[in-house]
């Protein structure tokens, strides 16, 4: 249970802080820029992977932990549980957000800004970048290590940076999944689920072709 209650946690304050960024810059005259809502994002994750990575393996993320799965590296009786922890943290800091910013009309759900196409088509491409790091940095299903933080929060800044104003950068159906359930802002909500999971997914066989048996540590399958 400690693991669930961690991923609770994380993705509580990886929602809040990266979420909470994004509604004061805009009811505060832009005071955090998007250079500065990225680095709320990256610097949260990097902090939480080292916070509980050696708990849960911080994943914080719907579709990071269907990219381990695909991998081979996270039992399919895990997932529910997990998913259920990401989502309930995330849907418990977009409403503490709401109840602190009740006039903000979206609470930093994620918006395509471009055509439905090139936003989809940058999720999956965002996404899969995110999953392949992680896999190349973590071990078996946990994100922890020296550099493992440091990597993976930089992946996500890096992302944030370039993508954000297309597509929101979500990368991450916990983290979109939240703001538009707590806002109503359920039109495009789909998106930032199945580009993310699709991206995590491809993210496997090319961690695969690229490290061999390197790639995985727990499924026989990877033998």
């Amino acid at each position: 249970m400690r693991k669930y209650f961690a991923e609770v946690m994380g993705t509580f304050v990886l929602v809040f802080t990266g979420c909470g960024a994004i509604v004061v810059n805009d009811l505060y005259g832009g005071a955090l820029g998007h250079v500065g809502i990225c680095l709320v994002f990256g610097l949260a994750v990097m902090a939480l992977i080292y916070a509980v990575g050696n708990i849960s393996g911080a994943h914080f993320n719907p579709a990071v932990t269907l990219g381990f799965f695909f991998a081979g590296r996270l039992s399919w009786r895990e997932i529910l549980p997990y998913l259920a922890s990401e989502i309930g943290g995330a849907f418990g800091a977009t409403l503490l957000l709401k109840l602190m910013f009740p006039a903000h009309p979206t609470l930093g759900a994620t918006l395509p800004g471009d055509s439905l196409i090139t936003a989809f088509v940058l999720e999956v491409v965002l996404s899969f970048i995110l999953m392949f790091v992680i896999l190349n940095v973590s071990t078996g299903a946990m994100e922890k290590g020296i550099m493992a933080g440091a990597a993976i929060g930089a992946t996500v800044m890096l992302c944030a940076l370039f993508g954000g104003p297309v597509s929101g950068a979500s990368m991450n159906p916990a983290r979109s999944l939240g703001p538009a359930l707590a806002s109503g802002q359920l039109a495009h909500v789909w998106l930032y689920i199945v580009a993310p999971i699709l991206g995590a997914a491809l993210a496997s066989p090319t961690c695969r072709f690229i490290q061999g048996k390197e790639c995985c540590y727990v499924s026989d399958g990877c033998q």
